[in-house]
């Protein structure tokens, strides 16, 4: 037995028929074809699957997608425009080296627009609690801090910090 659901993913609506049991985060890759939304643990202890609900950043391994019906989902695609500028805290992540296998990169990034959203000044502290519901294996979380607070810098207008990235 199938469903039919209707989404907004990064502007654009889409309607599929999907098993009830369906993760959000399985519609998006396997049924949208949109694989920047990274599964990595499905028991939601690592937020590479985060994503923003209507706004709000979650854990799409954590929620059906007939649950998502009639809802606005942006991904990781969705933040910069093909071939246009990068998102505020895409080029933070670059310019200060805040990736380094990429596999957490999304659903870190997409937990941060909703923290800078909120709050475009936090301290390190803030940054350190607000993503600590996303795991990185690689990097030592320093260099993401320094991006979002890059990033924040930006959003802020002020000029960005110049700061050399820590390697680890």
């Amino acid at each position: 037995m199938t469903k039919t659901i209707t989404v907004t993913v990064n502007g654009t609506a889409h309607t599929a028929e999907v098993e009830p049991r369906l993760l959000l985060v399985h519609m998006i890759r396997e049924v949208l074809n949109m694989t920047g939304t990274h599964i990595g643990c499905d028991t939601s202890s690592c937020g590479a699957c985060t994503i923003l609900l209507d706004g709000k950043s979650i854990k799409s391994c954590t929620v059906l997608a007939v649950q998502a019906n009639g809802k606005s989902i942006t991904t990781i695609e969705g933040l910069a425009p093909e071939g246009g500028p990068l998102h505020p805290l895409q080029e933070g992540f670059k310019e200060n080296h805040g990736l380094h296998c990429g596999f957490c990169t999304p659903g870190m990034i997409m937990r941060c627009v909703e923290l800078l959203e909120h709050n475009n000044n936090p301290t390190e502290e803030e940054i350190r609690w607000g993503i600590s519901g996303n795991l990185c294996r690689c990097t030592g979380y320093n260099n993401i801090v320094k991006a979002v607070q890059w990033a924040g810098a930006k959003m802020r207008g002020e000029e960005t910090p110049s700061t050399e990235p820590e390697f680890v």
